[in-house]
């Protein structure tokens, strides 16, 4: 039987490209969104997918999510924490209320879907778990602190959460993406994607399907020695 691969923020750039890619592996990709209900419906059924929407910073939401996923699917061999709010503007600027809204969204949101996601994954002993931080949590980014920090988080979590499920048959990596070409990134312009362009060795920009190659590959058996590292696709901005 074919079994679910989790995916948050699953209608997003990434998301869908993972969705696809993990479709094509042989998973039934669950397509977690929020609010582009249409965009997580299409995927669906090009994939043969679920769509399901929840809040992933509320833990019975998630709860419910994975144990859908479960049933529907026999169980959960993969999680991809995908799901992720982006915020620019000086750190000073940053409301409290957007500061909670993006730990909550970025590190609790991962941390909720790895942990109702852990128990199914323990009763087969095996499962991978594929976190997405981003290159500004390994170097951090003026103007992005609340979001550096939260990706940073997000690399923590995996190298202990690596250690302490590693007896257990269960892979924790993390993939560090650098400027990729997604709606969430349209707001700094074409000036902001050219710097970028120059900036990075390899002379483009990253693309959803970048990351989905590497997470198809972090989800397969070639990947089953691997734990606890962080895999930066920048393009060699970041070396």
């Amino acid at each position: 039987m074919k079994r679910a691969a989790v995916i948050t923020g699953g209608s997003g750039g990434i998301g869908s490209a993972a969705a696809y890619r993990l479709a094509e592996d042989g998973y039934i990709p669950v397509i977690n969104y929020f609010t582009n209900y249409e965009s997580a419906l299409i995927i669906a059924k090009e994939t043969g997918g679920i769509p399901y929407r929840a809040d992933i910073s509320d833990p019975v939401q998630v709860m419910n999510m994975m144990r859908t996923a479960a049933e529907k699917c026999g169980g959960i061999d993969v999680l991809v924490n995908n799901a992720g709010l982006s915020l620019s503007g000086l750190f000073t600027d940053i409301t409290p209320e957007q500061e909670k809204r993006i730990w909550e969204v970025n590190v609790l949101g991962t941390m909720n879907c790895s942990r109702y996601a852990i128990p199914y994954m323990l009763n087969g002993k095996y499962g991978k778990i594929i976190n997405i931080s981003s290159m500004w949590g390994q170097i951090g980014a003026s103007c992005e602190v609340h979001y550096s920090a939260a990706k940073a988080a997000v690399i923590g979590f995996t190298k202990a959460l690596a250690k302490e499920l590693g007896p257990s048959g269960i892979n924790v990596n993390c993939i560090a993406p650098g400027f990729i070409d997604t709606k969430m990134n349209e707001l700094y312009g074409e000036d902001v994607f050219q710097e970028f362009k120059e900036e990075t060795p390899l002379g483009r920009l990253g693309r959803p399907e970048d990351i989905a190659g590497a997470i198809s590959f972090l989800a397969s058996e070639s990947a089953d020695f691997i734990t606890g590292q962080v895999i930066g696709i920048n393009g060699g901005y970041i070396i």
